[in-house]
């Protein structure tokens, strides 16, 4: 630190302890005023301009040195000057004093600050650079934090110093009015009476909503920001279109149909999404044979002799296409339709926050629901794509039965097929680079289900990395390293479970511009909204938890939200969300927050 900065931070803390030391706060409380308010009425009316300098400079060194008293000080302000004088000189001051707090801590802080966290200050200095201004307008405006520290935080960024004094001016002016208002009704309260006046009690009833109004304010501000390169259009076909016909798609047209709105549903493929197709109803359909022959060949442990069984690979996979068929009208287009449904089939593209196409037709929306799913990741292997692999989403489509089997990832879908295909008799090699199996378990349960799936014949290779798919005549195989060395393992078929990304391309989103978290899902608030506040998201194509029942819990909330956002917005609870992998014995767990984990 070099003197200047020495010296600079030396006043600082001289006079911060002098004020501390005497107890000068004293001087800044309601108590004390009141019991002066005479004093300094009558001060007051004899030397007006004297008074208002000394006030304006309390004030100044008050917020400029982050002490204590600022909000009693701007209450003072209007007791003594009223309404509108009041107001201006609180402004004034308040902006001036924030913006030599500000530059202290730019002075003293800023270059260490940024030099020493300079990884993880970088996307702040991006989002500073990009929306810095609109930022502390907000901040301003909601005070989540109190102002003191707004000013010195602000001060370690790199907002222009000239754009803080003034959006500080600007976003302050509204909660000033309103202080220096209740201020005003403080300094004509004379005996008890004056508690219960009319100008007393709206004053708090301002001081009480305006972070409510200041909220709304706030929204009001960034939706004509971001929708202000899109028209509105003069009348609207739907009150909602929702892309994506799964779990969370059919949910949200169930709820505005319900509620007798108009809605439009778009699918590309088939009604009923991952769950129905290719995801819950599949394969617990084909667990539920494999365990049925798996109990068959234990028969002598329940006191049967003579049961024999053989697997009809073919036919198991038959019974699943069959369960699908059984629930299908559940999820149709024919039952969508009867609720009110509009059901479109084809590939919908966003075009703007009020329009999508679809078939050539543009659809014209109040509002639009993004429900697109997710799909199973493959990760770049070299060779992956030369050997014919199959994912969760293709292997229902097998009518041979492999019989050698290599499944990688072990995960909870990994371990569901391995376990299946195992007890249907393929012989099985379960792959993953983690060192334990369902590595989202508790150490015993993964310890146990480890077990469990290598006495029923199941070879389980952990810390295996794949590194290339190939043939060799007939003969596939995976090279792996482990351990510095390579194993090569041969396979009829391969299963990829390695995990899903969410459907985010293909219907017109870069149009918007939305944004992705780190995890590829659509970044979405606490109200599942897009930065459009009349684009949601929901289901996997927003996680954070990719389960069917979470997507349908997500979709009453952006529905609702949708709807009737404009009325009350509800947030989305994750305080308690059911897990569970389908193997055999099942595994399953509750995970239960106060807040909701996102």
């Amino acid at each position: 630190m070099n003197y200047k900065k020495l010296l600079t931070f030396t006043l600082i803390l001289i006079l911060v302890v002098l004020f501390f030391t005497f107890d000068l706060g004293q001087y800044l409380t309601l108590d004390y005023f009141k019991a002066q308010k005479a004093a300094i009425t009558e001060f007051y009316l004899e030397n007006p301009l004297q008074t208002a300098l000394v006030y304006f400079a309390v004030y100044i060194l008050v917020t400029g040195l982050s002490l204590p008293g600022a909000a009693i000080l701007t209450l003072a302000g209007g007791a003594i000057f009223g309404l509108w004088w009041g107001v201006l000189i609180v402004s004034f001051a308040s902006t001036i004093g924030a913006t030599i707090a500000f530059l202290v801590s730019r002075f003293l802080l800023q270059d260490w600050v940024q030099t020493t966290f300079s990884k993880h200050i970088k996307p702040i200095n991006a989002g500073i650079e990009k929306e810095g201004a609109f930022y502390l307008f907000t901040l301003r405006l909601v005070p989540i934090f109190p102002f003191f520290v707004i000013n010195l935080v602000m001060g370690l960024t790199r907002i222009k110093t000239i754009t803080f004094f003034f959006v500080s001016q600007v976003g302050m002016l509204a909660g000033t009015f309103v202080y220096v208002n209740a201020g005003t009704q403080l300094g004509q309260i004379e005996s008890l009476s004056g508690i219960l006046s009319p100008g007393l009690l709206f004053s708090f009833a301002l001081l009480g909503i305006f972070p409510l109004l200041a909220k709304k304010l706030v929204d009001f501000f960034k939706a004509r920001k971001v929708l202000r390169n899109y028209p509105k259009p003069d009348s609207f076909d739907t009150n909602m279109v929702v892309i994506g016909a799964g779990s969370g798609g059919l949910v949200s047209a169930y709820i505005a149909a319900a509620v007798k709105a108009k809605v439009t549903l778009i699918e590309k493929h088939r009604m009923g999404g991952d769950c129905l197709n290719t995801g819950c109803v599949p394969s617990k359909t084909f667990i539920r044979s494999a365990k049925i022959n798996h109990y068959l060949k234990r028969g002598k442990e329940f006191g049967l002799r003579n049961v024999l069984a053989e697997v009809d690979f073919a036919a198991v996979m038959e019974r699943v296409q069959a369960a699908i068929k059984t629930i299908e009208p559940h999820d149709s287009v024919e039952r969508y339709t009867q609720l009110g449904v509009d059901c479109v089939q084809g590939q919908a593209r966003i075009t703007s926050p009020y329009t999508v196409e679809v078939n050539g037709t543009e659809i014209r929306t109040r509002n639009i629901v993004i429900a697109t799913g997710a799909q199973p990741f493959v990760p770049p292997i070299e060779g992956v794509d030369d050997i014919g692999y199959l994912t969760s989403d293709t292997l229902w489509d097998l009518r041979e039965q492999p019989e050698k089997l290599l499944v990688i990832g072990a995960g909870p879908i990994g371990c569901e097929l391995a376990q299946s295909f195992a007890r249907l008799d393929s012989r099985v090699t379960l792959l993953d680079l983690a060192p334990k199996i369902m590595p989202r378990e508790d150490e015993d349960i993964s310890a146990f289900m480890h077990e469990r799936l290598s006495s029923e014949g199941l070879d389980i290779k952990l810390g295996y990395k794949p590194v290339t798919f190939g043939r060799s005549g007939d003969i596939k195989y995976l090279d792996a390293e482990h351990d510095g060395k390579t194993t090569r393992i041969e396979f009829d078929q391969v299963i990829i479970a390695v995990g899903r990304k969410a459907n985010t391309k293909g219907f017109g989103m870069e149009n918007l511009e939305l944004e992705l978290t780190p995890q590829g899902t659509i970044a979405v608030n606490e109200y599942l909204q897009t930065r459009f506040p009349n684009v949601y998201a929901c289901g996997d194509v927003a996680g954070p938890y990719q389960f069917t029942h979470t997507a349908a819990h997500q979709a009453w909330y952006a529905t609702v939200n949708a709807l009737f956002g404009g009325f009350k917005k509800f947030k989305v609870d994750y305080s308690v969300i059911p897990w569970a992998t389908f193997t055999d014995p099942e595994v399953a767990r509750l995970y239960k927050s106060v807040n909701g984990p996102r």
